[in-house]
């Protein structure tokens, strides 16, 4: 692994990124409103729509594998036992990924049933994959279909509290994360987001030309989160309802890109591409184009 990321340091300065078009089209956790989340389908539809970056989560599990989730845990909104039973939502969390190895992790269904906030959702038995196994299967697909190879927009699930125990410090999920991406050779389609600046930081420290995104939900402004890094991120990536066009214009004073997030409506995307945004995140990537 350490052999792995010395490559990656090595070959960074001569990465050069992938052109993406004006407007980024991401398509959340693959397409939530149309496949299970987080999964193979949901990313192959996703290039199906003409996403051009597929947006996922990605978590740890006990024997430290790369997994696309969400959540920490086995969310009993849409997650089935092996037998095809409910899990109750205690149950779904004690279920700790990070407890479980990812053997175990894989024996459950996690589209058979659907999510109930997402009735457009497609039912099919499938499950959590891995990092790897993903890349591996979008890569191929978009090469068979002749389709543009994707960029990956991949959150770190990482949060101070859960160190250590819904997930591994920052240090080592953000070098478990890039040996994967370094083994798979895609770094320069490649951007790291998260809530969390301590991630951020770790892979700017690791990796100083990796693409990265600051996630913001909160009403403090452009300046103050900005202020959390010790470095400008490439992306400023707020909830949608956070923009307004002084914040696009301050961005781009600074050469940061606006990619908001989750856009699931017609008339919000409109709203937003006159604000010039520089890509849209939504749960339903059918929307595109715009009628």
């Amino acid at each position: 692994m350490k052999k792995l990321l010395l490559l990656a340091a090595l070959l960074a300065p001569f990465l050069a990124a992938a052109q993406l078009p004006p407007l980024d089209v991401q398509g959340h956790r693959g397409s939530r409103g149309l496949m299970p989340e987080n999964t193979i389908p949901a990313m192959r539809k996703a290039l199906d729509l003409g996403v051009t970056t597929l947006e996922m989560d990605v978590a740890i599990s006990q024997d430290r594998q790369v997994l696309l989730s969400h959540d920490p845990y086995l969310n009993a909104d849409f997650v089935y036992r092996p037998d095809g039973q409910p899990l109750t939502p205690a149950e779904g969390k004690a279920l700790r990924l990070y407890d479980l190895p990812y053997a175990e992790i894989r024996r459950y269904d996690v589209g058979s049933h659907g999510n109930p906030k997402f009735p457009r959702q497609q039912l099919l038995r499938t499950y959590k994959p891995l990092l790897a196994e993903v890349i591996d299967s979008v890569e191929a697909y978009a090469r068979r279909k002749h389709l543009p190879l994707p960029h990956y927009n991949i959150e770190t699930k990482t949060t101070a509290a859960g160190d250590n125990v819904l997930h591994p410090a920052p240090a080592e999920f953000v070098q478990l994360l890039l040996a994967v991406l370094t083994s798979k050779k895609v770094l320069e389609r490649v951007t790291v987001q998260s809530f969390d600046p301590r991630t951020l930081e770790v892979v700017h420290r690791t990796l100083p030309t990796l693409a990265t995104a600051l996630l913001v939900d909160n009403q403090q402004g452009l300046t103050v989160n900005l202020q959390r890094l010790s470095f400008k991120p490439t992306i400023y990536s707020p909830a949608f309802r956070l923009v307004t066009a002084e914040l696009v214009a301050d961005c781009h004073r600074q050469h940061i890109r606006v990619i908001p997030w989750t856009v699931n409506s017609t008339a919000d995307i409109r709203r937003l591409v006159q604000l010039q945004v520089d890509g849209i995140i939504t749960d339903y990537p059918d929307l595109f184009p715009l009628k």
